[in-house]
């Protein structure tokens, strides 16, 4: 099959080729509901050697810079409690940690989780963290730009692959919410 963005050799339905996807995204496209097909979630095989988004986009298709959106864990403090939750925006925007985020989150103080929590919280590797298939509870912070999107680039949860999904789908994820402005520019 063809990728509906960028210029991949090879793009595959999600739910053909689980075995490519990590426990939790693969049991998330097998448990997929909403108005989008998980059939519309398409895997694509690329170089991890080619992961800076400069190298990327050269690579595969310099209109994915403006159709490519980064997932990441955020840990709001209030006293002993920590919420952790992950925030969705346009690669092109940097996340509002401490207005938007730490408000959301009722927290006094919100700042990136460490490497550690990140991949340990989500069985997702560094630098492909996904919305699809975080820990149940989690809040999904997405940003209204991302929706808009026919189609957006996102982390397959392995630095190898990226995922293709349509944007209105990330507002149909468990514990989503969609906000203006959590992408700042």
């Amino acid at each position: 099959m063809r990728a509906p963005i960028g210029h991949f050799d090879h793009a595959t339905p999600a739910p053909e080729c689980l075995g490519e996807l990590v426990g939790p995204v693969a049991d998330a496209v097998r448990a997929w509901r909403g108005t989008v097909p998980a059939e519309q979630i398409v895997y694509v095989d690329t170089d991890p050697d080619r992961a800076d988004t400069a190298t990327f986009v050269e690579h595969y298709g310099k209109e994915l810079l403006e159709q490519s959106a980064n997932c990441v864990v955020v840990a709001g403090k209030r006293g002993t409690e920590t919420t952790l939750a992950a925030c969705l925006v346009l690669s092109t925007t940097r996340v509002d940690v401490n207005g938007v985020v730490r408000r959301r989150l009722g927290a006094r103080k919100a700042s990136f989780a460490s490497m550690d929590m990140a991949t340990g919280e989500t069985g997702m590797e560094y630098g492909g963290i996904t919305p699809v298939g975080l820990p149940g509870g989690w809040p999904l912070l997405v940003d209204s730009a991302v929706v808009e999107l026919p189609y957006v680039l996102v982390g397959s949860g392995r630095r190898r692959g990226k995922l293709l999904v349509p944007g209105k789908a990330f507002g149909e994820l468990p514990n989503a919410v969609v906000i203006e402005g959590l992408g700042i520019g």
